[in-house]
């Protein structure tokens, strides 16, 4: 069964819903008229999801992303086809390799990343409860990766990127499959408290080879890339202003090329590094207004 994600969903660290309102934020979300909640780091048991899926009742809930090296194919398909049958067309499975330091937590030893999510792609169409190509994306950001999540996926799921980057994903994508980037926002006009709050949250993916790459070949330098980023930097991967400016980098996306942005508010509340947070309110009332 196809998944239709809309046009605007929202993204979210896991652990934001450990938080004592998290029914409440999840029902409220739904009702908010998001196409779809994206959960970061998500969990190969896939109770999260299942969960929030149970708590509503229109939107999608993505995860974005499984990490392939936590689990094994077989199993993870027969946990996606419950979730799966109890919603149908509501739960679409994000996957990806993510990084030398996740692999290495799972005693793994991270070679060839691309040949193993390949691999694992495999697991997935040999299981005895296949995952339908259509029912996952990959999180894709080079061209090799995008050309894999052409051909054996929904489509791409980007992470850290600019409105340059998803033309760039979508021409090489080609017109077909689904193009959902993530886009960072503060809801803060002051540049300096914008820029501070921003610099919190990037800090920790700029240790990141994998990100680090991708922003090379997206033009930034070494000088953009050192410590938390430079201004430019900031600038480029957070939308920060008022909800109308944050409404207008969304569009840059869609004019693009992108067919749903993943839209991730960083707030005082949520800290990368401590992997502590809640869901954001106040703040997907605001943006809702303006994106939907």
């Amino acid at each position: 069964m196809t998944v239709s994600v809309g046009r605007v969903g929202i993204w979210t660290p896991y652990f934001a819903w450990n938080a004592p309102d998290a029914r409440e934020a999840v029902e409220e979300l739904d009702e908010l008229g998001f196409g779809a909640l994206w959960l970061g780091s998500s969990a190969p048991e896939l109770r999260l999801p299942a969960e929030l899926l149970a708590a509503t009742g229109r939107m999608v809930v993505a995860t974005g992303i499984v990490n392939v090296w936590s689990t094994d194919a077989a199993e993870l398909a027969a946990r996606f086809q419950r979730v799966a049958a109890a919603h149908p067309g509501r739960f679409l499975l994000g996957l990806g390799a993510g990084h030398a330091s996740t692999a290495g937590a799972f005693g793994k030893t991270y070679t060839q990343p691309l040949r193993y999510l390949a691999a694992f792609l495999d697991g997935l169409d040999a299981a005895p409860e296949p995952v339908p190509a259509a029912s996952r994306v990959l999180a894709a950001l080079r061209p090799k990766a995008l050309a894999l999540a052409e051909h054996r996926s929904a489509g791409a799921h980007p992470y850290l990127v600019t409105p340059e980057y998803t033309r760039f994903a979508r021409e090489t994508l080609g017109e077909g499959p689904l193009l959902a980037p993530e886009q960072k926002v503060i809801l803060e006009t002051d540049p300096a408290e914008a820029r501070a709050l921003a610099r919190r949250n990037l800090g920790y993916y700029l240790t990141l080879p994998n990100y680090v790459r991708n922003l090379q070949m997206m033009g930034f330098t070494d000088d953009d890339l050192v410590g938390n980023g430079s201004d430019r930097l900031i600038d480029a991967l957070v939308a920060w202003g008022t909800v109308e400016q944050i409404a207008g980098r969304v569009a840059e996306h869609h004019a693009a090329g992108a067919d749903h942005v993943a839209v991730q508010v960083i707030s005082d509340d949520t800290d990368v590094r401590s992997r502590t947070g809640r869901p954001a309110r106040k703040q997907w009332r605001a943006l809702a207004a303006a994106l939907l």
